[in-house]
C-alpha cells in the first residue's frame, strides 16, 4: 500500500482522476447494479447529465448529477461512446456537459468504462423486452447443433430466464412477425425472427386463440427450445386452409408421417393418386372435408352443399383414386394419402 501511495503521489491530477474512474466502475460492476443506477452514479461522478440508449429497444436513460431523472428532450452531447457486445454496437452513452468541456481524456475514459459496465449488465440480464430479435441469436437458441452453454447464453441475451421453458412457434404469414408475436404473448417476453423460409417465435407462454386469421402456425411444446422448434416445424407441415393452426402434441401418431422419406411417400400409389387430382381444388376440398368429418351428411353441411351432390363428387373422386371411400378402410387410406401428399410440399 505504501508503494502504491508513493506512486500515486507522483501522478498528476489527471492520472489520479483516471485511476479513480477505473476503481469507481470496478466497484459498481462488483455490486451488479442495474442500468438506471449506472447512469445515476455516472452523472454524479461526471458532474453533468449522463445518458444511455440501447438501440434494440429504444430505451433512453438520463440522470442529473443530483441523482434525479433528466427531463426530455436531451440537448447535444458533449462526448459520446458506443456500447458494444460481442463486437456488435448495441447502444450509446454520452455526457451533456454544459459550458467549457472537462478534461477530454477523463470524459472518454468515463464513458468507456460506463459502456463496458452496461454491456455486462445487458449480457447478464438480457435486454428490455422487444419482439424482433437477431436471427443469428435465435438460430443459436433453437439449433440442435448448439452446445448447452451457447444455447443458454443466447437465451439470456434474448431476455429469457434460465429456469423457464421456452415454447417455439413456426409461422408462415404475410403479417409482420412482431405483430403476431405481440398477439401470441402480450404480457411476457417474446422474440421473433425470420429464418430461411419460415418465421420463428419464441415465448414462455403462447395463447393459440390469439393467432390472427390467415396465419399458418405450428406449435411445439414448452420445453427445450431446440426440441420445441423441431416439433413446431413438424406441426407447421400438417397445417392446411381447413386447419391453419396445429399443436404438435395434438398430432399423436400422425407425426410419424413426417418421418417418411419424401421419395418413399411420392412413390406410394395412394399418394400418387392424390397428386393426380391436385389440379382440381374443389375435389381436394371435398375429399379433405369428408376425411375430417367422417360422414357424408356432416361433410355436406360443412361444404354447404346437398348431400347428393357431395355423394356424386366422392364417387368420382373414389374412382380416380382407386379407393372405395364408402368403406372405413378406404376413408383411412384417403386421409393418410392426402396428409402424406401435403407433407411433400411442407
Amino acid at each position: 500500500m505504501e508503494a502504491l501511495a508513493a506512486r500515486l503521489s507522483q501522478l498528476d491530477a489527471q492520472g489520479e482522476g483516471a485511476i479513480r474512474v477505473v476503481m469507481f466502475y470496478d466497484t459498481l460492476m462488483r455490486r451488479r447494479v442495474d442500468l438506471p443506477a449506472l447512469a445515476r452514479a455516472s452523472a454524479g461522478l461526471a458532474e453533468c447529465v449522463t445518458g444511455i440508449r440501447l438501440h434494440g429497444t429504444g430505451q433512453v436513460i438520463r440522470f442529473r448529477p443530483d441523482g434525479t431523472a433528466a427531463a426530455a428532450p436531451a440537448p447535444s452531447a458533449s462526448t459520446t461512446a458506443p456500447i458494444t457486445l460481442d463486437e456488435e454496437e448495441i447502444g450509446t452513452v454520452w455526457l451533456e456537459r454544459p459550458g467549457p468541456p472537462g478534461p477530454l481524456d477523463l470524459d472518454e475514459l468515463l464513458l468507456e468504462r460506463l459502456a463496458l459496465a452496461i454491456a455486462a449488465v445487458v449480457e447478464r440480464y438480457g435486454p428490455a423486452r422487444t419482439t424482433m430479435a437477431d436471427p443469428a441469436l435465435v438460430e443459436l437458441a433453437i439449433s440442435a447443433d448448439s452446445d448447452e452453454a451457447a444455447r443458454a447464453r443466447a437465451l439470456r441475451l434474448l431476455g429469457f430466464a434460465a429456469d423457464l421453458p421456452v415454447q417455439a412457434v413456426a409461422v408462415r404469414s404475410p403479417l409482420p412477425l412482431d405483430r403476431i408475436g405481440g398477439l401470441l404473448c402480450p404480457a411476457r417476453p417474446v422474440k421473433a425472427a425470420p429464418l430461411a423460409d419460415v418465421g420463428v417465435i419464441l415465448a414462455t407462454t403462447v395463447d393459440r386463440t390469439r393467432i390472427p386469421a390467415g396465419v399458418r402456425a405450428g406449435l411445439g411444446a414448452a420445453s427445450r427450445p431446440d426440441r420445441s422448434w423441431r416439433e413446431a416445424r413438424t406441426a407447421l407441415r400438417f397445417t392446411s386452409p381447413r386447419e391453419p393452426v396445429i399443436r404438435h402434441a395434438d398430432l399423436g401418431a400422425l407425426a410419424l408421417l413426417a418421418e417418411i422419406p419424401r421419395d418413399t411417400a411420392r412413390d406410394n400409389a395412394d399418394v400418387a393418386a392424390i397428386a393426380r387430382i391436385a389440379g382440381r381444388p374443389a375435389d381436394l376440398e371435398t375429399l379433405d372435408t369428408y376425411c375430417a368429418a367422417g360422414s357424408l351428411r356432416r361433410a355436406a353441411d360443412l361444404l354447404h352443399l346437398h348431400h347428393s351432390s357431395v355423394a356424386r363428387r366422392l364417387e368420382q373422386i373414389g374412382k380416380t383414386l382407386g379407393i372405395d371411400l364408402t368403406e372405413p378402410t378406404g376413408l383411412t387410406r384417403a386421409g393418410l394419402a392426402l396428409t402424406a401428399w401435403r407433407l411433400l410440399d411442407g
